[in-house]
């Protein structure tokens, strides 16, 4: 992932959870008692990130080792928790420890929302408390204020711990970026800062991400968004596969039949096809204009790669019709079609996490870093569907070979 290169024929020697040698087959020398595995004709890349996961927030760990193997499965060693919980600050350390099997683990703490913060001086006790409580970032929720929202940002910078998320509408994506996001997610507040007139409408008027306005925003608004973020170096997270799957034109029905969706409680389905239906039948909805919408949000997909903006690889799961794990190879193959090339949204998922979160010695296969690989049949560099085809995966120590994935993931089809 240094290139846009395969290099053929390649033996990679793993010990302790690292990469101690890579060489051409029959150069690198490893014991008797070594695990081999044979991957001629295979793939071997870096395992991806979900930037925008959900490990359930309850009193249960185990539910959540559900939820982190299905991340495994598809060749995700790394997720951060975008809605944080008490426990998951347990987790991460089972997880470091080798106690409980799953990705790396990065957790916000609790939300911060409308409902979460009333008041300035509220915020900042927030902040601070969660700080000291050692969660890793701070997550941003829709309903902040002009009051609120300067109060918890000033504070997590002078405490040292990044905020990340939604974009509140009183907020505005100027503010949030001069603020000093870490990562702006759904593409929260590009919409309005592109559309003439957003400013004179309510937050109820612009819909989701703004998705009733969309269809009339002004694309030569774009570069100037674009140089405030890449100025401000301020990653973008864009749950596109949200939008395409929650937001498009299509029926509930296209979605709801998709074989992943067996691995979620049909309440859970049902609640998301319920979702759908209600924004299908929306007054506000048209077909066209959804389309719209949608292309625009492509467009700023494919601007921010353009523009030097960071993109990280992230789907928003489990959220509507996005099932944990699964919803990132749908990322990866709506980043392909807003035009990037296969190997730009490979980045997303590995090198630029690996300088997001400041890690030298992860996104790349090389000697000395980490041995977080996803083994697959075919070439993503080729066709990006080639992600799904995973023989393997290795986390850490572990090797997770394709006969235990089936395992696992039969083992949770049956829960």
């Amino acid at each position: 992932m240094d290139a846009e290169r395969v290099l053929e024929n390649q033996t990679v020697m793993v010990r302790d959870g690292k990469i101690t040698a890579i060489g051409n087959e029959g150069r690198v020398r490893y014991g008797n008692n070594a695990l081999v595995i044979d991957a001629r004709g295979k793939y071997l890349m870096p395992g991806w990130a979900e930037i925008h996961a959900h490990v359930p927030p309850i009193d249960d760990i185990e539910p959540m080792k559900d939820v982190l193997m299905l991340y495994l499965a598809n060749g995700i060693t790394t997720i951060r928790g975008m809605l944080g919980h008490p426990r998951h600050l347990e987790l991460r350390s089972k997880i470091n420890s080798g106690e409980i099997l799953g990705p790396h683990f990065y957790s916000s703490g609790p939300s911060f929302s409308g409902q979460s913060v009333k008041t300035a001086e509220q915020g900042a006790e927030m902040v601070r408390r969660q700080k000291q409580a050692g969660y890793d970032f701070l997550k941003l929720h829709p309903g902040l204020t002009r009051e609120t929202f300067p109060a918890i940002a000033r504070t997590a910078n002078e405490v040292g711990i990044p905020f990340a998320g939604h974009v509140s509408f009183n907020v505005g994506v100027w503010r949030a970026i001069n603020a000093k996001y870490a990562s702006i997610d759904h593409l929260d507040g590009f919409v309005e800062a592109i559309t003439p007139g957003s400013d004179t409408l309510v937050e109820q008027e612009t819909g989701l991400f703004g998705a009733w306005i969309g269809y009339r925003s002004d694309p030569a608004k774009i570069p100037a968004l674009m140089k405030a973020l890449h100025d401000k170096n301020i990653r973008v997270v864009p749950t596109q596969a949200l939008a395409e799957r929650w937001l498009s034109p299509q029926s509930a029905d296209d979605f709801a039949k998709a074989p992943e969706m067996k691995y979620m409680k049909p309440e859970e389905v049902r609640n998301w096809v319920n979702a759908k239906n209600n924004y299908n039948n929306n007054p506000n909805f048209r077909k066209e204009r959804a389309e719209k919408f949608l292309q625009i949000r492509r467009q700023l997909i494919k601007a921010c790669q353009d523009n030097g903006v960071e993109l990280l690889l992230g789907s928003d799961a489990p959220q509507v019709f996005n099932v944990p794990g699964f919803s990132i190879h749908h990322e990866m193959q709506y980043m392909v079609d807003a035009g990037l090339t296969p190997y730009q949204t490979l980045r997303t998922g590995t090198v630029n996490v690996a300088r997001f979160f400041n890690k030298p010695d992860w996104g790349t296969v090389k000697t000395g870093n980490v041995s977080d690989l996803v083994l697959l049949s075919g070439n993503p560099l080729r066709d990006i569907s080639q992600t799904r085809n995973i023989e393997g995966v290795m986390i850490g120590t572990n090797w997770l070979s394709k006969d235990f994935i089936q395992q696992q993931l039969k083992r949770l089809e049956r829960q």
